[in-house]
């Protein structure tokens, strides 16, 4: 049995109740054979059984009280999971999907996407089962200040920076950092995504979507294409969504779609942005709502028809974790479809993402695509070190470069391994050679 085959039958063996974490983990091993099979130092140093396993998961309740004062109970996460390169960084997600295998599967693709921003940030994860939709904005602050007050002691600085994810935004970072800030009496760098004017970034919103389409941009300049007069199917409808669709259509394209958990919106003509963002950023409201506006589109219930089943040249999963199946890569492929950015972490499931690989389709992965949310947060990181703010424009341009060298580096890892355009091969080996040398580097600890 090869290293990496063992490797995979140990998580197999001791992570069977945890399909997210194995799906993700299967993925990255496949892609590093060809490098790991040609060095035996990685096996002699026990470098994989190291790497797949968080350096430390931490499981608390989260008690709070419901406006009607009855008192609720909710599990909270934080999993810091490689720290080879630097402090862990990774967003909270609050959904009720949230459980240990989900927490450990994003934490594993964070090591690899901070590795990639060239960025001294090491990965992590965290967040509960809470659900914000539906809950008051004092429940939420309520349940905040109770995640944060088991949470505060085992972040910092320089140990561990939480930021954002499904379900938490600017109002629930807000609270958490109230807490942590009114229990350690600091104010400190310890939180991302906090609000502008004290010590958030500008352009942090934006930046997870904007970052994939400056990917994908890079790419297409590569290829002596551009966006202009392409159509582009989005799903998803929170800030990665609206922003990548803000940004793509800002370079000449036309989105078409848009969605969420109930269902997906399709409007031929080119969706109107400002009509979106009133719905599912100011109002909170069901994507539903987009059609009773519009009357030229088309709303279509998630138990009748898929976001992907609508024609398009370029396909950028927004939303969550394997929501793009098999069959919706059969039918992308037969509408034509050329690229699939995932702005969302593993939204394609492993076989689909096979068949786009299979079929030439520019395939990019979600810990390269999506790491423009994790390097401004750096960016803010940095900032707040120095006590510094800077303007829109500085910290887009940085993304813009980070994005633009991430492709370069994937494409090079690609073709330096023989499989020039996997950028799925390119991502992993890329991500892994610089973790994989600081944890030599500083010996088994």
């Amino acid at each position: 049995m090869s290293y990496i085959d063992n490797i995979i039958a140990i998580i197999e063996k001791k992570d069977a109740g945890q399909p997210e974490f194995i799906q993700a983990a299967k993925e990255v091993l496949e892609s590093l054979r060809i490098i790991v099979d040609q060095d035996s130092i990685y096996e002699k140093s026990g470098l994989l059984e190291r790497l797949v396993e968080p350096e430390r998961a931490i499981i608390f309740r989260v008690p709070w009280v419901d406006d009607a004062g009855k008192v609720q109970v909710n599990r909270g996460f934080r999993v810091q999971y490689n720290s080879a390169i630097g402090p862990y960084k990774g967003g909270l997600r609050f959904h009720p999907s949230v459980n240990i295998s989900i927490i450990k599967f994003l934490g594993f693709e964070q090591t690899f996407k901070n590795s990639l921003t060239g960025l001294p940030m090491g990965g992590g994860k965290g967040g509960s089962d809470f659900d914000p939709k539906g809950k008051s904005d004092n429940e939420v602050m309520r349940f905040c200040q109770s995640f944060m007050t088991e949470l505060y002691r085992h972040i910092g600085p320089d140990t561990d920076v939480p930021a954002g994810d499904i379900g938490v935004g600017g109002r629930e970072i807000g609270f958490m950092y109230g807490q942590y800030k009114k229990i350690v009496n600091r104010f400190e760098g310890v939180l991302t995504g906090k609000g502008i004017g004290w010590g958030g970034s500008l352009a942090r919103t934006e930046a997870t979507g904007y970052g994939l389409i400056y990917i994908v941009e890079e790419y297409l300049k590569k290829i002596g294409d551009g966006f202009k007069g392409k159509t582009v199917a989005i799903s998803g409808g929170g800030n990665v969504a609206i922003f990548a669709a803000q940004k793509v259509m800002s370079l000449g394209a036309t989105v078409v779609s848009m969605s969420d958990s109930n269902g997906s919106i399709y409007h031929k003509a080119g969706l109107n942005l400002d009509t979106m963002k009133d719905i599912k950023i100011i109002n909170r409201d069901r994507i539903s709502k987009y059609a009773d506006i519009h009357k030229d589109a088309v709303y279509t219930d998630v138990s009748k028809g898929r976001v992907w089943d609508i024609p398009c040249d370029i396909a950028l999963p927004c939303a969550t974790q394997n929501e793009l199946l098999i069959d919706d890569a059969k039918k992308l492929v037969s509408n034509g479809c050329k690229i699939v950015g995932e702005g969302a972490n593993m939204p394609t499931a492993m076989d689909a993402t096979e068949y786009f690989l299979s079929k030439g389709v520019a395939f990019f992965p979600g810990k390269a695509a999506n790491a423009g949310g994790v390097a401004t947060s750096g960016l803010e990181m940095s900032q707040n070190s120095a006590r510094l703010s800077w303007s829109f424009e500085e910290v887009d341009a940085k993304l813009n470069k980070i994005m633009a060298n991430i492709f370069h580096s994937i494409d090079s890892a690609a073709k330096e391994y023989g499989k020039p355009g996997n950028f799925v091969l390119g991502a992993n080996i890329a991500g892994f050679k610089k973790v994989a040398k600081a944890m030599m580097d500083q010996g088994v600890v």
